[in-house]
């Protein structure tokens, strides 16, 4: 997936912003708040522009509230620009599930937002994923091998390069790859034997 990426001299500035924040410094909040938010909008739009024609969450609304949680639950350390994006990325994850399962229930039943995987994410065949059974495919995933959970959640939902998800998890770009691939085999598995019990 493509990804806005900002420059390593913005990357390090928002490191140290962060840095700043976390001693308590309003005026890092102020300066830091632009660059973030272009950059998670950025990421929204990109994972949005997947989604079903008719979805109701639109970016602006999904980035303003990315970041007023990240904002109001910050973490006592933000280490660094790619710790915050890992956040980001389970923020928007638990805030798309939360608008499918609201979405779900004014529907009685009728169906959960239906989501296509990115293409970077799911190699040769695209393929419509309910975004409930996704994430508790996810949530699954999890209680096996955390890591190959958070290394979907930061491209999938995030919209976190390679690169970015190697930073943030502090592994290489080989296993991102390759956690990738085994976490996609495992999630198809589970989903497809999910729908099969149904």
């Amino acid at each position: 997936m493509a990804c806005e990426k900002i420059s390593n001299i913005v990357s390090s500035d928002v490191t140290k912003l962060l840095g700043e924040w976390n001693r308590g410094s309003d005026a890092a909040l102020e300066q830091l708040i632009p660059v973030v938010y272009r950059e998670l909008r950025q990421r929204a739009r990109n994972y949005l522009r997947r989604e079903r024609p008719d979805h109701t969450l639109q970016p602006t609304a999904l980035i303003n509230e990315v970041y007023l949680r990240l904002v109001a639950d910050k973490p006592e350390n933000w280490q660094d620009r790619a710790h915050f994006m890992a956040v980001a990325s389970r923020v928007m994850r638990q805030i798309l599930v939360d608008h499918a399962r609201r979405h779900a229930a004014g529907k009685r039943g009728s169906g959960a937002a239906n989501v296509t995987l990115d293409e970077a994410l799911v190699p040769a065949q695209s393929e419509n994923t309910d975004i409930l059974a996704l994430d508790e495919a996810l949530s699954r995933l999890a209680e096996v091998d955390e890591r190959k959970c958070r290394v979907i959640e930061m491209r999938y939902f995030g919209g976190c390069t390679v690169e970015e998800t190697a930073e943030a998890l502090g592994i290489s770009t080989i296993t991102v790859i390759r956690e990738t691939r085994v976490a996609q085999a495992w999630l198809r598995k589970s989903m497809q034997g999910e729908q099969s019990a149904r």
